[in-house]
C-alpha cells in the first residue's frame, strides 16, 4: 500500500508540473516574476505537499512560525534550512509569507519542463565546480532579489543528508547574511522521517518543522555566524527527532 501511495504522489506531482510549468513559461512573457510566484509556483508546491499528506500519509506540523517577518515586513532574510529530502524544497516556498529564491546547481535547469520554469523564476543557479564565480553569483544576484523583497533559501550542508547524520555546513548562508546586512533564519526539519533522501517512496508519518528566531548579521565572522545557525539546527533535530540521533550535537563547519 506504501507504494501504491507513493506512485500515486509520484504521478500527481507530475501530471500538474506539466500545465502549470507550460503555463509559467508562457505566462512568463507577459508577466512578471513576482505574479508567477503566486499564480503558479506557490499553487504547485502547495499541492504536491497536499497530495503527499492526503495520499501518501506524510503529515506536519509547523513550531515558530511567528518567527518569519509578516508580508510587509522588508526585512532582508536568509532561510538556512536542513536538507534530509526534496520535501522542504517543495514545503519551504508553500510556507513562507514572501517570494522566495533559491540557491541551487544549474543541472536542474536541464530538467524538462521543471527546469524551464525554475529558470523563470528568478532563483540563483551556480556552478558548483567553479566557486569563486558562484559566490560572486550568489552575492550579487542575492542582494538585487533581496532589494526587491525576497527571501533567499539556501541549504548549508550542500545537499541531503541521511537521517540522524549532520553534514558539513558550509559558510555561504552566513556569507551572504554578511554581505547584504541580512538576518538569517535556522530551520530544523525532520523530512527524512518520511522521505527518505534519493528516494520517492513515502513513509506515513509526521515531520516536524521548527522556525529559530532570526540572528542578527552585524559585525558577525562567517564562520562563527555559521558555527552557531549549525549548532541551533542540530541541536532541534535532536529534540524532534531523538530516535534518529545518539551522539551529542555538533555541525562541522566548512569553507
Amino acid at each position: 500500500m506504501r507504494i501504491i501511495r507513493s506512485v500515486l504522489v509520484f504521478i500527481w506531482l507530475v501530471l500538474t508540473l506539466i500545465p502549470l510549468g507550460l503555463g509559467l513559461v508562457i505566462a512568463s512573457l507577459f508577466v512578471d516574476d513576482e505574479k508567477l510566484w503566486w499564480w503558479f509556483a506557490v499553487p504547485w508546491v502547495r499541492g504536491v505537499i497536499g497530495a503527499a499528506r492526503i495520499v501518501g500519509g506524510v503529515k506536519y506540523r509547523v513550531q515558530g512560525f511567528e518567527n518569519l517577518p509578516p508580508s510587509a515586513d522588508m526585512r532582508r532574510l536568509v532561510l538556512c534550512a536542513k536538507h534530509q529530502s526534496a520535501w522542504e524544497t517543495l514545503f519551504l516556498p508553500g510556507m513562507t509569507p514572501h517570494p522566495c529564491s533559491y540557491v541551487f546547481k544549474q543541472e536542474l535547469l536541464r530538467i524538462p519542463v521543471f527546469g524551464w520554469a525554475l529558470g523563470r523564476l528568478n532563483m540563483v543557479h551556480i556552478d558548483r565546480s567553479q566557486r569563486k564565480k558562484a559566490w560572486t553569483k550568489v552575492a550579487e544576484q542575492g542582494k538585487k532579489l533581496m532589494d526587491r523583497g525576497r527571501w533567499i533559501v539556501i541549504f548549508p550542508e550542500g545537499t541531503r543528508t541521511e537521517r540522524g547524520k549532520p553534514g558539513e555546513y558550509k559558510t555561504g548562508g552566513s556569507r551572504l547574511a554578511i554581505a547584504t546586512d541580512a538576518d538569517v533564519v535556522p530551520i530544523a526539519i525532520t523530512s527524512g522521517r518520511c522521505w527518505p533522501r534519493r528516494s520517492f517512496f513515502l513513509v506515513p508519518g509526521t515531520i516536524d518543522v521548527s522556525i529559530g528566531e532570526p540572528i542578527s548579521s552585524a559585525g558577525r565572522e562567517q564562520g562563527e555566524l555559521m558555527e552557531e545557525i549549525g549548532n541551533w539546527i542540530e541541536a532541534e533535530m535532536r529534540r524532534l527527532d531523538p530516535e534518529a540521533y545518539s551522539a551529542p550535537a555538533t555541525a562541522p563547519v566548512g569553507g
